[in-house]
This record gives C-alpha cells, sequence and structure tokens, in this order.
C-alpha cells in the first residue's frame, strides 16, 4: 500500500514538476515571441474596397486632367507645340530649366450663358487632378447627356454652387455654378450647345451654339482675362498662363494666379499675355525668355 501511495505522489510530483517546466518555458517565449514579432516586417493592411465606376462616365480615368507635351530641343531652349481652346496653333520656345513639358499644361475658358433678363458668365476649368476633385467617388444628381454630369456642391466651397462635369475624350471640364444656381433649361441648353473636339496631339478644342458664347481672345470681366488660355503647372508648383490678347490689352494678370499668394509677374509679348507665379527665378526667367510664334 506504501509503494501504492509512494507511486501516486511520485506521479503527482512528476506531474507539477513537467507542469511548472511548460509553465516556465512558456512565460520564457513570450518575450522572444514578441521579440521576433517586433523585427518582423507589418502584414499588409486588408486591401479597400473600390467605389463603383460612376454611372455615364464609366471612361473615367485617375490620371491627372493635364497634358505633357513632348518638347524638342533646340539649342540651350525647349520648344512645344500648343493649341489653345479656340484652336489656335502656337510654338512656345523656353529655356529648359523652365521645365513646361514637365508642369503640363490645362485649357481654360469663360462663358455666358444667354436668357432671362440677362445672361451669366461662368467657367470652364479643368481640375488639376482630375475628375476625382468633383465626383469624390459617389454618384452625379443627374445626367444631362452621355458626357456631362451634375454634381452636388464642393464642401466649404463658399459661394460655389453645383458642379456640371464635362468629359470631352480623356478631358474633363467642369463649371462651378453660384449658390442660385441655374434653370434646368439652361443647363441643359449648356450641355448640348458646348462641344470639346480633341486633337491628335492631345489638346481640347471648345466650340459652342445657340445661346452659350465662349470668351474670345481679349475679352474680360472685371479687369480679368476670361478668354481661352493654357494653364501651365499648378497646385503648390510653379505656375505660368499663356493668354491670347490681341493688342495686350488687358495686361493684367489672370485671377486665378494672383489669389495664390506667391510671386507674380506678367508681360506683354505681341498678341500674347504671359503671366507667371511662383519663385523668383521661375516668373523672371519666364517673363523674360518664353517666345511664342503663332503657326
Amino acid at each position: 500500500m506504501a509503494d501504492q501511495f509512494d507511486v501516486i505522489e511520485a506521479g503527482e510530483k512528476g506531474r507539477r514538476r513537467w507542469i511548472g517546466i511548460v509553465v516556465l518555458v512558456a512565460v520564457l517565449a513570450v518575450p522572444v515571441v514578441g521579440l521576433l514579432a517586433s523585427r518582423a516586417p507589418e502584414a499588409e493592411p486588408p486591401a479597400r474596397p473600390t467605389a463603383h465606376p460612376i454611372p455615364t462616365l464609366t471612361t473615367l480615368t485617375s490620371a491627372p486632367n493635364v497634358l505633357h507635351a513632348k518638347a524638342h530641343a533646340k539649342g540651350a531652349d525647349e520648344v512645344i507645340q500648343v493649341v489653345f481652346p479656340h484652336g489656335l496653333r502656337a510654338d512656345v520656345r523656353y529655356p529648359a530649366e523652365l521645365g513646361l513639358d514637365d508642369l503640363g499644361s490645362r485649357p481654360f475658358v469663360g462663358l455666358w450663358i444667354a436668357g432671362g433678363e440677362f445672361s451669366q458668365y461662368r467657367q470652364l476649368t479643368a481640375p488639376y487632378g482630375g475628375d476625382i476633385e468633383v465626383t469624390r467617388g459617389e454618384k452625379p444628381l443627374r445626367s444631362f447627356t452621355g458626357n456631362v454630369t451634375l454634381w452636388p456642391r464642393p464642401p466649404g466651397a463658399g459661394l460655389v454652387g453645383q458642379v456640371m462635369l464635362f468629359a470631352f475624350g480623356p478631358w474633363r471640364m467642369a463649371m462651378y455654378d453660384r449658390p442660385a444656381g441655374m434653370r434646368f433649361e439652361q443647363r441643359m441648353e449648356l450641355a448640348t450647345s458646348l462641344k470639346g473636339t480633341v486633337t491628335k496631339d492631345g489638346y481640347l478644342v471648345l466650340k459652342s451654339s445657340g445661346q452659350i458664347r465662349l470668351a474670345a481672345p481679349g475679352d474680360g470681366r472685371r479687369s480679368d482675362p476670361v478668354g481661352p488660355q493654357l494653364l501651365f503647372g499648378g497646385g503648390s508648383s510653379d505656375m505660368l498662363a499663356l493668354v491670347p490678347t490681341p493688342g495686350c490689352r488687358l495686361p493684367e494678370v489672370p485671377n486665378a494666379m494672383g489669389m495664390r499668394g506667391r510671386h507674380t509677374e506678367s508681360v506683354c509679348m505681341g498678341d500674347f499675355m504671359v503671366a507667371a507665379s511662383g519663385s523668383r527665378e521661375f516668373v523672371r526667367t519666364a517673363v523674360s525668355k518664353i517666345r511664342i510664334t503663332v503657326k
């Protein structure tokens, strides 16, 4: 009997000894595992679901709304061929350090919408970041045509109302309305009367009909040049505006340039205004060295 109890006791003591060893190993393993885990690369976060394609605008891409024309070297300078929104072609020669081909260009033009007691002025701009600046991955409020949609007023946009978004090939052009908005008939007139074609070299040319009148070269509104123009750069980078202006009757810097709060200058070069903002070296070089030749 004593031997039996000895065996039982021995068995209990042995089990406790093994349990103690296992616990000790487990305790020691925790910091080791933690140390190894801290050196291991972090696991990839789970992929976020992508938004569904926007109805009637399934061809939209996430690429920025900027055309990077190919430049050709000419001595220490570079030359790019440009096409303004009204179809005028020109060669732009500039010192290579300005890098206009890298900055890329976007079209801009003002327009008037007739109807009622007076015409309403609006602007057509190419959002620098593309359609996402307008859509924010949501669905449109209304589709006017296969390439024109209406989007909500941007949050915190102040005096800006709803946005009409036009799709012309790869280009996205936005018309930011006033808070009061326009009548449905005026929006339909704009959607159906404004046409855009893309040249072989990627530039957007706009035409209007009916009660829609695009601003012509030299047109201004409250001293702001609103005729067809090309904007290079944007965001936080250096920026350049080339504005066809017969006789340079409106030498003022476009509002879009002056509101950036950076050093800005402009100069008349024949029938063009050249306005630049950004670093002083960029501005000085742009207004003194750029040359434009109509083709």
